[in-house]
């Protein structure tokens, strides 16, 4: 046994430097103008969301942090203005383990703001228990509240004549599997406190968040609005800050040593953001600045359109498929 865990540890190390080594090389040179245009990032206050934020406000972007953590987000909000010197930094609260909070928020900014330009489904997380809804929290926040989200600020989107939806995935949705009987009786919750049971939740979440892009490519045709999914690298962020301790006293030490930084791992979520030209990719998955290839889980279109109808269902939104 022993010796099957060393060669997986270095199997999985040979990855990760390989990914790291490619990722070093990718580079955003986006070329969309952003100044006077707004853009919302969930999880703006830390990770790839904050690296991306400081971006696109020093490109002139309006940019709003949307968070669960008050203190965070202010505090990223003014590094954010201090380094760039952009007075454009604003906070909304959105815990999107809250469709109540969800609805909150799209309603206040919708109030507030007279235009949305870029939308960037950022914020993620990997833990156990449930939604304030009853969901498991990764399938509850970082798919469903996403999914509630952009639907409710869809229509202001396409208000722009060429907004972008921008959904952070992971490579581990290759590994994904969607029960939607299990999703319906709210069974498939992915709680619990082995290792195995955390990895298939986010698995599953981050095929989610691939053919919830997917469907949604479709949705939009016709209109100005694109979006893209991608995978961002393996990254040093705060992304497993929920899990047990015995968990992290094996994860910190081979992030620190392999994983990607944060601004590193945010320039495939730049690239989608700001390349000109990739609107006939619209629905696709990026990784290292270029569009991947997904496995045939990942394109199933059929299971795409039924996970949108079910998300909707579960959301409480009106289908209009």
């Amino acid at each position: 046994m022993l010796y099957v865990l060393l060669a997986l540890g270095a199997l999985l190390g040979f990855y990760l430097l390989l990914v790291q080594t490619l990722f070093k090389g990718s580079k955003c040179h986006g070329k969309l103008p952003m100044a006077g245009k707004t853009v919302i990032i969930t999880g703006g206050n830390t990770g790839i969301g904050r690296a991306t934020a400081l971006r696109l406000a020093g490109l002139g972007a309006r940019v709003v942090l949307a968070c669960r953590n008050q203190d965070k987000a202010r505090e990223a909000a003014c590094h954010i203005q201090r380094v760039t010197g952009s007075t454009d930094v604003v906070y909304m609260l959105l815990d999107l383990g809250s469709f109540r909070s969800v609805r909150s928020f799209a309603e206040s900014f919708l109030k507030a703001e007279k235009r949305l330009d870029l939308l960037i489904n950022n914020a993620g997380l990997v833990a156990h228990g449930r939604t304030e809804d009853g969901f498991g929290i990764e399938f509850g926040v970082n798919h469903l509240g996403h999914f509630l989200l952009t639907n409710l600020l869809l229509e202001r989107l396409q208000e722009g004549g060429g907004g972008r939806v921008v959904t952070l995935s992971s490579i581990a949705y290759r590994w994904g599997h969607i029960d939607f009987q299990a999703l319906l009786e709210r069974k498939d919750l992915g709680t619990g406190w082995f290792s195995w049971q955390f990895f298939s939740a986010y698995c599953n979440s981050k095929l989610c968040n691939v053919l919830f892009t997917l469907h949604l490519a479709k949705r939009l045709q016709g209109s100005k609005v694109t979006c893209y999914s991608v995978h961002p690298g393996v990254v040093r962020t705060e992304l497993s800050r929920y899990v047990g301790l015995w968990q992290k006293v094996f994860i910190e030490p081979i992030a620190r040593l392999l994983f990607l930084d944060p601004a590193t791992g945010a320039q495939t979520t730049l690239h989608c953001a700001l390349q000109e030209g990739i609107e006939p990719f619209s629905g696709r998955h990026f990784s290292c600045c270029a569009v991947e290839e997904l496995t045939p889980r990942g394109r199933d279109h059929a299971v795409a359109q039924r996970l949108w109808e079910v998300s909707e269902q579960l959301c409480g939104l009106s289908s209009t498929s």
